[in-house]
Parts: C-alpha cells; structure tokens; sequence
C-alpha cells in the first residue's frame, strides 16, 4: 500500500507535528495547546503566528473536540507510515522558518530543518525555495555577533547540506556583509568561546564546513569583497596550513588564497601572516597532485613580490622543493615552478642565490627540462631563458650544454 499523506490540518502551525490536544485561538486559527502556550510566554508574541493578529494573551483557550476526535480516530485506523506532500512540506519550512524568532523554538526549528535536510534531495530543493539559506545565514552571523554557538552546528549543516549558486552568493553577500567574518570566526571558536558542551569532532566539522562555505563565497563574490579582507582573516587561512585536524581543509583553504591573492594588498597580508613558509612545509610533505598544483600556483603570486620571494629564500628548503618538483608532478607544477624560479633569478638573483640553485641541483634540473621538453615548448624556452641569464656564472657547470642556449632563437 503508498504511504499516505497526514491531513494538513492535523498538524500544528507552529510544531509541524501532529496536534496532541489541539484547541483554538481568538482568531480562529487552532493549535497545539503546548505550542501556542509556549509561543505566548514570551512578551512580545502577541499575534497569532498565522494571521498575525493582535491575539489576546489566555489560558483559557477553545478546545476543539472535533479535531481531537478526528486525529485519535486516524491515528488508531493508520497503520502504514505517513508523508506530507510537497505542499505541505513547503508550509512546514516556512513555518519552521518563522519559528526561529522565537527563542524556545529556535533550536528544535533547527533541528528539524536539519532533518530535512539531510533526507533527501526533494527537500533540499524545498529548502532553497522557501529561503532557508538566508535563514541560515541569518542565524550563523546572529550567533558571531552574540558569541554564541547554540544553533551554530545545525545551521552550518543545513548550508552545508543545501549548498547555493552564484546568484544566491551575491545576494547573501549584499544583505549580510559579516558572513565571512561569522565563517573565520567559526574557524576560531576554540579561542573565540568557551562551551565545554561541544566535542572536538563537532568543533571540527563545524570549521570543515564553513571551510568550505567560505570557499564557495569567494569563488562567486566580487572584487569589493576581496578588498575588504583584513589580515585576521589571512592569518586564519594560514593556521588552517598547520592544524593537525583540518587537513581534510586544505585544499578549500588553498582555493580561497589562490582566488584572494590576485589582489597585491591580499599577497602581502598572506607574506605577512607566514604563508610562505607554511605553504612550503606543507608540500615538503608530499601531499597529492591537485593541492601541490595549488600550492605552486600560490606560491608564484606571492613570489611575484620581493618580501614573498625573501620568504622563500629565508627557508632553507625553499629552492630546493621548487627545484625537486619541477618534472615530476605535472606540466601545471612545471610550469608555475619555473616562473618562480624566473622571478628568483631575475629579480633576486645574488651571487649566493645563484650559487644554492647550483648546490641544490637547479642549474641541472633546468637543464634536464631543455632535454625533455619539446622544441617550441613554454618550459623549454622559460628554463632555456633562466639558464641563458646566468650563463656567466653556471658555465663550470658539468650539466649545462653551452649549445643548447644557443642552438635556438629566444
């Protein structure tokens, strides 16, 4: 037998369950009496959830025998699970929407939009439709400002779970302008609260998920936000390098600072909080081809700069990890390791700079990638380009082949 559908007048406008001992208000609209009790105790709730007129505050309300009788008598005959249908469950979100205003409704209104979330995928498009991203927002931004994080577990799931497009992300950014400040503050709630109720594990998947909003907001935003980044937030990206728990973050936390740092001000806030060095430790951990492509292409914009390409110079493995991955990863890795390399020996190339690109085989591996790269190739003329360079300086060098600089026009 198909499930069938609970009478949507069975079910309580403000719990969205099925009335217990459903009664009627002043306005004619009936409720579970637990519900409607709860909704009046606060002082400000003086309308009627629906209609939103002015409803007298009573004990004393009308209790609908007929309803009551109707649903004791479906409950008894039903015997096969039931469903809401589309309908009806939209009216559920928008009600569960409204409920978190009210503050002993808040919590269980999350949990239940929670719940629906992680359903099915039918619920997540109901979800969209009735603005629960921008109730979620809403309620992650309310939580950073009052340093509080009842709700903030669920509400990151839901965003998590229901995800938004492009159009949805500029729309959020123009009405709630402190949603990446709420999501950097989620990544510091070990120093920005104290709530011995939390786990480690939720704290963790808390901070993976806003990781991930956070990259999804500056993949679409535009370049006034990235204007508005402030250092905090660069330091933030850059401890997420280090942490022994977020690992499963790196790669969002390498697509938001490859997308910032075309702006030079954000490059020098990156240089400023460490991110050279963090992100060379973290490649000479050989990590996986995807986030060593990234770290390269980090790396060259921030080498573009002298206190970036000072950075790598300063770390005694810096050259040398550039150098080892070049003709070993991929044709992307070699590439943006010899425009690295370029920028080094152009523009910071001193006599001891030259002589580590000797010590830590650099010369020859430039020399390698003139051997193995094709005529015309862009790797072939950038490496034949560097070597040409220094020439002066390498020429005792047992790999360099004088003929291959020349046998070529620049």
């Amino acid at each position: 037998m198909d499930d069938r559908e609970i009478p949507h007048h069975f079910i309580c406008p403000i719990s969205l369950q099925i009335m217990k001992d459903p009664v009627t208000v002043a306005t004619g609209i009936t409720y579970d009496r637990d519900s409607i009790q709860r909704w009046q105790s606060h002082g400000q709730n003086n309308t009627c959830p629906v209609t939103n007129q002015p409803l007298p505050i009573t004990v004393d309300f009308t209790p609908n025998h007929n309803l009551r009788r109707l649903i004791q008598s479906w409950l008894v005959s039903d015997q096969v699970p039931t469903k809401q249908s589309s309908f009806q469950m939209k009216v559920i979100v928008i009600n569960l929407i409204k409920n978190l205003n009210v503050p002993d409704l808040k919590l269980k209104s999350l949990e239940s939009l929670e719940n629906l979330a992680s359903e099915s995928e039918n619920n997540r498009v109901l979800l969209k439709e009735a603005g629960v991203v921008r109730a979620m927002i809403t309620v992650v931004v309310s939580c950073y400002r009052s340093c509080v994080i009842v709700g903030l577990k669920e509400a990151l799931n839901v965003l998590h779970l229901v995800r938004f497009k492009q159009d949805e992300t500029r729309a959020i950014l123009s009405k709630h302008d402190r949603i990446i400040s709420s999501l950097t503050w989620v990544l510091n709630l070990d120093h920005a609260c104290d709530d011995t109720t939390t786990t480690m594990t939720t704290t963790t998947t808390m901070k993976l998920q806003a990781i991930g909003l956070l990259k999804e907001i500056i993949h679409d935003a535009k370049s006034l936000v990235f204007e508005r980044l402030n250092q905090d937030f660069f330091k933030t990206m850059v401890s997420i390098l280090q942490s022994n728990n977020l690992e499963h973050g790196i790669k969002e936390v390498l697509h938001v600072m490859l997308t910032t740092c075309a702006w030079p001000r954000n490059c020098s806030m990156m240089i400023d909080s460490g991110a050279v060095f963090e992100l060379v430790e973290l490649e000479l951990g050989s990590p996986e081809k995807a986030i060593t492509e990234l770290i390269m292409a980090v790396l060259f914009h921030l080498c573009c700069s002298a206190d970036g390409r000072a950075k790598l110079l300063d770390h005694a493995a810096g050259l040398a990890m550039i150098t080892k991955r070049i003709v070993k990863v991929s044709r992307k890795v070699d590439e943006r390791g010899l425009m690295i390399i370029s920028l080094v020996s152009k523009f910071s190339g001193t006599d001891g700079v030259l002589k580590e690109m000797m010590r830590v085989g650099t010369v020859e591996k430039l020399c390698m990638v003139l051997q193995v790269n094709g005529l015309h190739s862009y790797t072939r003329e950038k490496a034949r380009e560097i070597l040409k360079r220094h020439s002066n300086v390498w020429k005792d060098s047992p790999c360099l082949d004088v003929t291959l600089l020349t046998s070529y026009p620049s």
